[in-house]
């Protein structure tokens, strides 16, 4: 396999993963594994919320055309990128628009993953210490189990959990998490069926709420606030940061269309089945972390079993996913950093210091900020859709190569225009809410 360094992604990865040969590149059951990983993150806790704010009909919408958005912007990535050069996201914001473009969208993963990552931490707090949300205090698992004494405390077990971490984020290849990620999404599929199943159980008992299938602009919510469910939705699928590292592993660059389309319909399917099942349980006391409705102070007839399974499996999905995250989010500071030092992958001291800093600093934040709906909104609306649809759409406007169709350039359009009334919209109507706070 010929190898390349890429000076802008700061590793070394093959030049042209479709030419590969042998039985040394990764499969595509392991892509599809670690695209869905990739998606599938703490964003499932806040899509019931989103049914919640839009109603059920827009909720469900929204949903389907932003995975299919997001296949139309990874495929304009990746016609780019084999046209160009280079193989790597931060590569191909290069070629169309210098070094400004490269470090832009390293700044716009940092801010994401690192977001998204504390997001991650600050959700397994909540489920295994205690959380506050509305006004009232919600114990976690082990307090439940075991008390409440400073081991159970929200500090001390994720700085336990992140010591536990620390082999699956010191790997160098991202298909060395493929079976952590099968996991994780094996994880993931035991929360949706058991919430669902609940859900169902719910319907026939007659205890489940009737869900509203429009938003409700009668009350409190106004126009504007039907807007920050949006960025809920974009980081939910933001995963474009992964794309080129796990595409470079494959045989075949035809392997990765096929994952990334199978990867982000089984995803779409469970964002719905969770957030219509979530909001037919909770109604309009579903809470920004669905996962703070699942305790045993919780006024359903869930039985305390069943809710420490549900919190627990999806803890456990979390807990699989941030290697993952922390992966591309390292590269992406390296990149910053260093970005004429040789492959990370080939300096093991500044390879173990950058991982031990991330670590580090998202532990302390973690610790520091109590709501995952905040970060939700700042990240989905800023950095957030900048990777997902405003870069993309970019490169394609930009057209560096001379391949854009017009059709490609009327999508790219609508995708970009889109993307920045929305996130204006969002960003707008939480500055009017933080204002009258």
């Amino acid at each position: 396999m010929t190898l390349a360094k890429d000076a802008d992604a700061g590793a070394t990865a093959p030049l042209l993963p479709e030419r590969a040969t042998g039985s040394g590149g990764a499969s595509v059951s392991g892509a599809v594994f670690n695209l869905a990983t990739s998606i599938i993150g703490a964003g499932i806790m806040s899509i019931p919320a989103t049914l919640k704010v839009l109603g059920v009909a827009p909720a469900l919408l929204l949903i389907f055309a932003v995975a299919f958005l997001a296949e139309v912007s990874v495929e304009f990535l990746m016609r780019f990128t084999h046209s160009g050069e280079t193989k790597s996201y931060a590569g191909v914001m290069g070629e169309s628009f210098g070094r400004l473009g490269s470090t832009a969208l390293r700044i716009c993963i940092l801010f994401t993953n690192m977001g998204c990552l504390i997001i991650y931490l600050i959700i397994i707090g909540d489920v295994l210490a205690a959380s506050q949300s509305d006004g009232s205090v919600h114990l976690g698992v082990l307090q439940q189990w075991l008390g409440t004494h400073w081991w159970t405390g929200r500090a001390f077990l994720l700085f336990l959990l992140l010591i536990l971490l620390v082999p699956l984020c010191m790997q160098k290849r991202v298909d060395s998490l493929r079976f952590s990620s099968a996991v994780s999404v094996l994880l993931a599929v035991v929360f949706v069926v058991i919430s669902s199943a609940i859900a169902i159980c719910a319907l026939f008992q007659g205890t489940a709420t009737t869900p509203r299938l429009l938003p409700d602009t009668s009350g409190d919510t106004s126009f504007l606030d039907l807007f920050t469910a949006v960025p809920v939705l974009v980081t939910a699928f933001t995963f474009h940061f992964n794309v080129h590292p796990i595409g470079i592993e494959l045989q075949k660059s035809s392997d990765l269309a096929r994952a990334v389309r199978l990867s982000l319909v089984i995803c779409a399917l469970i964002y719905s089945a969770v957030g219509y099942s979530g909001y037919l349980l909770f109604g309009d006391s579903t809470m920004a972390d669905i996962l703070a409705n699942f305790d045993h102070s919780s006024s359903s007839n869930i039985s305390p079993f069943l809710n420490d399974i549900v919190r627990l499996s999806y803890a456990l999905h979390l807990i699989l996913v941030f290697p993952l995250l922390n992966f591309s989010l390292r590269i992406s500071i390296d990149g910053l950093l260093f970005p004429k030092a040789p492959s990370l992958t080939s300096s093991q001291l500044r390879f173990t210091a950058l991982t031990i800093c991330l670590l580090g600093i998202v532990y302390l934040v973690a610790v520091a900020i109590p709501n995952i709906w905040v970060l939700f909104q700042f990240v989905g609306s800023t950095t957030g859709v900048c990777i997902a649809f405003i870069f993309p759409g970019a490169i394609v406007l930009r057209d560096k190569h001379g391949i854009s169709s017009t059709k490609d350039r009327v999508l790219a359009t609508a995708m970009v225009i889109l993307a920045v009334l929305a996130s204006s919209m969002a960003i707008t109507s939480n500055m009017i809410s933080l204002h009258k706070k």
